[in-house]
Formats: structure tokens, C-alpha cells, sequence
């Protein structure tokens, strides 16, 4: 078997501009099937990117015995009640970040697909699969900057739409939610570990009630030369900007376009070492593209998906502590809050 078939259940813009053309590109993907509850959105879609099956509800999808794996571009509050149900449903399930409104109801997905060992889960942080993180590390691992001590990150955004899904508090808006998850991600990616403790800042929106600016200080404890901290704002209400530069003691690594990566064209890092800055240009890729073809891969080949479930949870403890952080003006310490067995 050399592709898998996939579904995707909504017809979410996202999914429309970013991910399915990205998958139609694929070598291991053979994009078959969407759903909606709208059956007649759902066959639009299809007809636009030139799908054999639409249907009009997710369940439908969900029974039908010919495909493999499902792509979950839902609202945030419903990653986990619909991958639950792809599982339960056969199938295997690359959910969009952040894969869960909690830690806890990530734990709860993770606890079921340990009831379904043939299934494979992934949260979709496509970004981590670009050539660029993959040498961003590889730099920082092999010595390129020292010993690492800092990561600064900003990632950034204007959104006051009062009815746009990431500004609707009550199925899992906000900043945090829906982009500093990046930024607490890549910082757990390159340190290889799980902060000790956090700090937040968190300004909320009076009328949206979600946070609209973020600030937090991850701490990664310390190091032969110090203290590791990673430092980051995020923000649906500040002009659009996003970079990542990550500090050693004898260089540093500057990302320009560390999440949204364009699949027009080349993405470039600044690898400094002394006085000495190399300029280093990826060829065109598609992070989306990349994405769907090892999680095929795993799937054809029975491996571990590229990134385990338990970081998802991982990843969203330090983000509900940010949290919790912002509303009580105090560090929180990560072994002591809502411990995940």
C-alpha cells in the first residue's frame, strides 16, 4: 500500500485554503471524502477540489469502511469528542492544534486511543515537520550555539471579529489557545524537555472574553552555564508578525517565518556563530504537504506517528498553567499542577 485514503470531516476555510490543497499534494494521501452538516457545503467542497464523496453529516463519514484516516479541522471544543468517535470509528486521526480544550480532556484522549493501539494520533503542529525546525535543532543539538540558554518568540495577529471562532471564549478561543500554543510548543521541541515552572501575563478582550495579548516565561530550570528560560508574547490584536531567535553562549539561530511557512516560496534562517552570521535558504516545501505524507507513512508502515499523543498533553499543561499563572500573579510550578499520570 504506497497511499492512504482520508476524510475530512467540516468544511472549515482553514482546512479549504491551507491543508486540503496541501494534501491533493501528496504522495501517500489519496483525498477521497468531506463532511459537513450541511450537505450542500459539503458538496461544493468536493466539486472545488474534485472529491469522489461528500456527505452531509460527520457520521457518515465516520461508517464509511473505505477510508483510513480523518482530518479534524474543527472549532477547539470539538477535537476531542469527534477524534474519539474517528477511533472508536476505526479510523486514524490527525487533529488540529491545540489538540484539546485542557490537559485533562487531552489525558482523556490519550487514555482512549490507548484502547485503540492499531489507531494512530497526532496532533497537527505541522510546523515542527519544515525543514528549518528540523535544522534549527539539529544546530542546537550538534553545539551550534553553545550551550543553549534562551528562546525568545512572537507570534501575532489582528482578529476583532466577534464572530470568528478564535474569538468566542466558550469553545476555545483566544490567543493562547490558538497561536501560543506555538510558541510553548517550539520551546518544549528544542529544549527536548518539559518546563519546571511558568510565569503569564494574560490581558483578556472586555467583550470577547478571550485573551487577546499573552506574555509568559517558561523555565527550563537550570543548566551547566544557568538558568534555560524561553520567553514569548502572542496576540489576536497586534499587527501581524511572528519570529523566533533562539540564544547560546557562543551563537544564536534566528527563524523568519517559523510557523507560517509559505509553500510559494524559500524560507530562510540565520545560523551566528561569533561575528560570523550564515544565511540558510530552504527550497520550497509544503509544511502541510510534509505533514500528510508522514502521518500516511506511519499509518502504511505501522511506526509511531512523528509527534506521540503525550506531548499534546504535555503541551497543553504548560498552556493552562500560563493561565493559571496570569489569573493568580504567581509562578506556577508544573509537577504540582493538574499532575497527569
Amino acid at each position: 500500500m504506497s497511499k492512504v485514503r482520508w476524510g475530512v470531516l467540516s468544511t472549515s476555510k482553514f482546512a479549504q485554503t491551507k491543508v486540503i490543497p496541501a494534501l491533493l499534494q501528496c504522495k501517500h494521501v489519496e483525498l477521497v471524502a468531506i463532511a459537513s452538516r450541511d450537505l450542500a457545503k459539503a458538496k461544493e467542497a468536493a466539486g472545488k477540489f474534485g472529491l469522489a464523496k461528500a456527505y452531509g453529516s460527520y457520521e457518515e463519514l465516520l461508517a464509511d469502511p473505505t477510508i483510513d484516516v480523518v482530518y479534524n479541522p474543527m472549532p477547539n471544543h470539538l477535537h476531542v469528542p469527534w477524534t474519539i468517535k474517528a477511533l472508536e470509528a476505526g479510523k486514524h486521526v490527525l487533529c488540529e492544534k491545540p489538540i484539546a480544550l485542557t490537559a485533562a480532556e487531552a489525558q482523556t484522549l490519550l487514555d482512549v486511543s490507548k484502547r485503540h493501539p492499531k489507531q494512530k494520533v497526532m496532533e497537527a503542529f505541522m510546523y515542527r515537520l519544515h525543514p528549518q525546525w528540523s535544522r534549527a535543532r539539529q544546530i542546537v543539538n550538534e553545539g551550534g550555539i553553545g550551550e543553549l540558554r534562551t528562546i525568545q518568540s512572537f507570534f501575532s495577529y489582528f482578529n476583532n471579529d466577534p464572530n470568528n471562532v478564535r474569538n468566542q471564549a466558550e469553545i476555545g478561543g483566544g490567543g493562547l489557545m490558538d497561536i501560543g500554543c506555538y510558541n510553548i510548543s517550539l520551546s518544549r521541541y528544542v529544549f527536548g524537555e518539559e518546563p519546571r515552572r511558568v510565569m503569564g501575563i494574560v490581558e483578556y478582550d472586555p467583550d470577547f472574553q478571550t485573551d487577546r495579548i499573552a506574555s509568559g516565561i517558561l523555565d527550563f530550570g537550570q543548566g551547566d552555564f544557568g538558568r534555560g528560560t524561553s520567553t514569548f508574547t502572542c496576540s489576536t490584536q497586534l499587527t501581524a508578525y511572528q519570529r523566533v531567535n533562539i540564544f547560546g553562549t557562543t551563537g544564536r539561530v534566528e527563524i523568519e517565518i517559523p510557523f507560517n511557512a509559505p509553500p510559494d516560496k524559500p524560507c530562510r534562517l540565520w545560523h551566528q556563530r561569533g561575528d560570523a552570521i550564515e544565511e540558510i535558504t530552504f527550497d520550497i516545501c509544503d509544511q502541510y504537504t510534509i505533514e500528510g505524507d508522514q502521518f500516511s507513512l506511519a499509518v502504511i508502515n505501522d511506526t509511531p506517528a512523528p509527534t506521540p499523543l503525550e506531548d499534546a498533553v504535555a503541551n497543553m499543561r504548560a498552556i493552562e498553567a500560563v493561565i493559571e499563572s496570569g489569573r493568580t500573579g504567581k509562578w506556577i510550578e508544573l509537577n504540582d499542577f493538574l499532575y497527569v499520570d
